[in-house]
């Protein structure tokens, strides 16, 4: 499958890689600047996760994550991404009510969405909305460990699978959805070498996120890679980047210039006397910009100055 000369990532790709013993590289995303970005950099999966509560919305957890509130988020990401896989994440309470919920959610998830796939959060306990939603064509990944929508019962964000009994009981949820017809499992915040287990017991692939290098692949909060919270530090989040120091030393750059009457300058102001293409916006050339297929306008540095660019995006069909 290709999409604009790219090759679809796809479940039996992610398959083939675990087959291959090639890692997977997964990332979350919750709009489609980010989603552009990431994709570019060759992630093959997206996750858009209900931890847009926590890192976009400022929650304290998961929890109040909405229906309509994923969608938004699936649909934006789904603009934004070419090649890699986009996951919609199932919020709190959005499956958990009956198999027929599930089933009717994670249809408007991929229906209104956009999504390639959903996330549930538990294990052999919804093994079978699991294997309904794979007869319906609905790939569906996993997640056990540390779930985060279950933190009160969990009492907080604490490792899962210790002890002997707790070990044994994420091995037989892992192997529950394996059998339900997931196509991949996230395992969280569980010891590495209970991680290293479940991996080589499954066949379908596992991505890690506090599990350890043995899983077939890891996941991150692109926001902690980037290191956009300082005060969030959690021991398995290595910061790639310090985004925050970046990004507040650009913005008071700009307030001093803007007070300063610095900017804009005459690079980024338009005269009256400057020659403008009949077909120029504000924000450049718009013959140029549906020439490029994007649907959108593009800078044209001859037309304008304009600093903002709108990003061509990719419409979900409907």
């Amino acid at each position: 499958m290709k999409k604009h000369g790219l090759t679809k990532v796809t479940i039996q790709h992610l398959r083939k890689m675990k087959a291959d013993g090639n890692k997977i590289a997964m990332l979350t995303a919750y709009d489609a600047t980010f989603a552009r970005l990431v994709d570019q950099a060759g992630i093959d999966i997206i996750l858009v996760g209900d931890s847009a509560g926590m890192v976009v919305q400022g929650g304290g957890n998961t929890l109040p994550v909405t229906m309509e509130e994923m969608i938004y988020h699936v649909r934006s990401v789904v603009r934004g991404a070419e090649r890699a896989q986009v996951v919609g994440d199932m919020p709190f309470m959005s499956y958990q009510v009956s198999v027929e919920d599930g089933l009717r959610n994670a249809g408007r998830l991929v229906k209104e969405g956009g999504a390639e796939a959903v996330k549930l959060e538990g294990g052999a306990y919804y093994a079978e909305l699991a294997s309904r939603l794979v007869q319906i064509g609905i790939p569906v990944m996993g997640h056990i460990g540390l779930t985060p929508q279950s933190l009160h019962q969990m009492g907080g964000f604490k490792v899962q699978g210790r002890g002997e009994a707790a070990a044994k009981k994420i091995v037989d949820d892992a192997v529950a959805l394996e059998q339900a017809g997931c196509y991949s499992i996230v395992l969280e915040g569980i010891p590495r070498e209970l991680a290293r287990e479940i991996t080589s017991k499954v066949s379908c692939p596992t991505i890690g996120i506090g599990a350890g290098v043995d899983c077939d692949g890891q996941v991150l909060v692109v926001y902690d890679l980037l290191g956009m919270n300082e005060e969030f530090r959690p021991k398995f989040v290595k910061r790639y980047e310090n985004l925050a120091v970046r990004i507040r030393t650009a913005i008071e750059q700009y307030v001093t210039e803007v007070r300063n009457a610095q900017f804009p300058d005459e690079d980024h102001s338009f005269s009256k006397d400057a020659p403008t293409p009949a077909n120029a916006t504000p924000y450049g050339s718009l013959a140029q910009g549906q020439a490029a297929g994007g649907g959108g306008p593009e800078r044209d540095p001859d037309a304008t100055g304009a600093a903002c660019i709108p990003i061509p995006l990719r419409p979900i069909k409907k």
